[in-house]
């Protein structure tokens, strides 16, 4: 693989805040970017040398930015496997066009984790409502209907706790969206859910960041503890699963897979994530190499850095629920605590469910005591006075 050093250019497809964060570590790097994003002027576009705006099925736009740029990434996985195909032409993806296939649609994802004979989640699949009724019988409740493609936080997914939630099957996939296909899951009633990072570099060697401790609320991130609450048994077989996902995947670039750990002491893989994570934003400032900075090294064939954690943190995210209407939450109330960072994503209007910002809480103390602390915080920030106006976007 071609090394890139830095003032070289890298395009990233996506112009979210994942995006975003990553030109800011790329930039003290001494790194270019262009990004290419379809819906207009973007968080990740505000803070890049250059931005495109085009739709993901322009071939001339694409070709153009690809024959700009040294090397591509991705930030999300909501992107055609087509256009990233189209680039490959011009220019070296990672991660790959394959990688991308697999983990955007949650058939895909599902059949790669049982043929690889990695730990998963009982699922079956249905490609309309007559089939839904059949899979629903196999798998049995509770259960969850997630739609194969274009989900996250929640978004596509149906809980179905017993027999007369699905009475009704035809009513059930109008209420999906009537989609071309949905994986059915069991439900899984587990002691915890976590997140382990993992860096591939062309050559096979890689790292794993500190396993984050993931609480979820109406099925988006709230927050993610580190050090994980883990024996170190577990922790090991965690970061292997990691590990070797990537390595089936031959990933460049970053990986993250989604854990459920069981009553019974024993890991599934729920959901796997090509790039950077929501659940690794603790890193930018609690290990000596954040996620992005990892990120740009393996994208660009340099030697990957250490992943140590240097103090225990929270990472709390900020939805745009916290807004006042037509005014900024009470910063300063946050910022009183000199061990917070405050990180925002530009992003303008705030809506409720909207990921805005987060803040991180450093500290020295045990991670039960920070995640206290940090919770106080949170709802501090909850209750104060409006601070000021907000800028609208």
């Amino acid at each position: 693989m071609k090394t890139f050093l830095p003032g070289a250019t890298i395009g990233i497809l996506g112009g979210g805040q994942l995006g975003r964060m990553l030109v800011l570590a790329g930039r003290a790097m001494g790194y270019r970017f262009h990004v290419y994003e379809p819906g207009g002027p973007s968080p990740a576009g505000s803070v890049a040398n250059t931005e495109t705006n085009a739709p993901y099925d322009d071939e001339a736009a694409l070709t153009a930015f690809a024959k700009s740029v040294d090397v591509v990434t991705l930030e999300f996985e909501n992107i055609p496997v087509e256009a990233l195909e189209r680039v490959a032409a011009h220019a070296p993806v990672h991660p790959g066009p394959n990688v991308l296939h697999i983990c955007q649609h949650r058939q895909r994802e599902k059949a790669f984790l049982r043929e690889s004979g990695l730990p998963h989640v009982p699922f079956a699949y249905a490609t309309n409502c007559e089939e839904l009724a059949l899979a629903v019988a196999q798998i049995g409740y509770p259960c969850v209907i997630k739609t194969a493609a274009f989900g996250y936080d929640g978004k596509g997914q149906l809980k179905l706790a017993s027999a007369d939630a699905a009475s009704d099957p035809q009513q059930l996939w109008q209420q999906l969206g009537n989609p071309p296909k949905v994986v059915i899951e069991q439900w899984i009633e587990h002691a915890g859910e976590f997140s382990v990072i993992c860096a591939r570099s062309a050559d096979g060697s890689s790292v794993t960041f500190p396993i984050g401790e993931n609480e979820h609320r109406h099925h988006i991130l709230h927050q993610t503890l580190v050090p994980a609450r883990l024996d170190e048994n577990k922790r090991a077989a965690a970061e292997a699963l990691g590990k070797r996902v990537a390595e089936l995947l031959q990933v460049v670039g970053l990986i993250t897979v989604e854990l459920f750990l069981t009553r019974d002491g024993n890991w599934l893989i729920n959901e796997l994530a090509p790039r950077t994570h929501n659940s690794g934003h603790y890193s930018i400032e609690a290990c000596r190499t954040s996620q992005f900075a990892q990120q740009i090294r393996a994208i660009c064939g340099l030697p990957l850095g250490s992943t140590e954690l240097l103090k225990p943190a929270v990472m709390v995210n900020l939805l745009g629920d916290l807004w006042p209407q037509n005014s900024m939450p009470n910063w300063c109330q946050l910022l009183r605590d000199s061990r917070v960072q405050l990180h925002l994503y530009d992003k303008g209007q705030a809506r409720a469910g909207r990921k805005m910002g987060h803040f991180t809480l450093l500290g020295e103390s045990s991670v039960d005591a920070l995640a206290k602390e940090a919770g106080e915080l949170f709802a501090e920030l909850q209750h104060t006075p409006e601070a000021s106006e907000m800028r609208q976007v």
